[in-house]
């Protein structure tokens, strides 16, 4: 004889749907060696990532301090 399965209360369907937006905001999946895996998601700044948001914003002498010489150049 089948199992019967219950039905998740509105509560629980609700932790499911706010477990599941975290875990996206968190991961992302990709493919290596022909497989899907979920890796973690670089850091961002406003959307943006952190070495793109560093060239955009940062000012001549901060670079230079921090050594990122080749940023310097415009």
């Amino acid at each position: 004889m089948a199992k019967v399965k219950k039905k998740l209360t509105p509560a629980q369907k609700r932790a499911k749907k706010m477990a599941k937006a975290e875990r996206q905001k968190k991961y992302m999946w990709v493919f290596m060696n022909g497989k899907q895996v979920r890796i973690k998601r670089p850091p961002t700044i406003d959307g943006i990532e952190v070495d793109e948001f560093i060239q955009e914003n940062a000012d001549p002498m901060w670079l230079h301090q921090n050594g990122m010489w080749e940023d310097v150049i415009d």
